[in-house]
């Protein structure tokens, strides 16, 4: 963990600092025993991983999505009506890819996005209809869930012809069960580059309640 190095925080309290590590750099699990006594070394006096490791474990791995969209599934644990329709319209079906189903899913690639249980920041996803053999090969082999496919949204951001369009995606920064604020992210390809005119983060304005419905 020595070559990873830990980003300062001002955390605005006189003699207090904080050492962040981002835990995404790390190729094994944390959890692992082996690493107990180097986290002790490497964050005392006083320290912190973002994400949170319980958090991430908990929250991140994809195969909730499995879950979150799976009618009977939620049924079955009690989920409320009005939760499940939450859970169901901005959710895409989901599903565990496997070898049992491997005929299936590659039939229906092009319908479908592949993506890792713990991957991170369109790291190892793609679209069914980019994939090769090879790498189809590969999430086999792998821990992927197969996910319907949902087109980004696209926003024209320029007056000139011909007009400049790009895509889009909303993020909802969630802490303690509440979303504090929304971002959009614009780009052009699959990952966001500020170097790209119009591209990056953008703010997103709520609709006034007085206006919904007009046309």
């Amino acid at each position: 963990m020595s070559d990873v190095p830990p980003i300062p925080i001002q955390t605005g309290l006189a003699g207090v600092s904080i050492a962040a590590f981002n835990s995404q750099c790390f190729c094994v699990s944390l959890s692992e025993q082996v690493l107990r006594a180097e986290l002790e070394s490497e964050l005392a006096p006083s320290g912190l991983f973002t994400p949170h490791l319980q958090a991430h474990a908990l929250y991140a791995d994809k195969r909730n999505l499995v879950l979150f969209s799976d009618p009977l599934q939620l049924q079955a644990l009690g989920v409320s009506a009005a939760n499940q329709a939450i859970l169901l319209a901005g959710i895409p079906r989901t599903e565990v890819v496997t070898p049992e189903h491997a005929e299936r899913l590659w039939s229906q690639r092009c319908q479908l996005f592949f993506k890792p249980f713990a991957g991170y920041d369109s790291r190892a996803a793609c679209r069914g209809d980019k994939l090769t053999k090879r790498v189809w090969e590969a999430i086999l082999a792998g821990e992927y869930v197969a996910q319907a496919l949902v087109m980004q949204g696209e926003r024209v951001i320029s007056k000139a012809a011909p007009a400049q369009t790009l895509k889009f995606d909303l993020r909802n920064y969630v802490y303690d069960g509440q979303v504090p604020w929304v971002a959009a992210r614009l780009y052009q390809c699959q990952t966001t580059n500020f170097r790209t005119p119009g591209g990056g983060f953008a703010p997103v304005y709520a609709w006034p309640e007085a206006a919904k419905g007009c046309a």
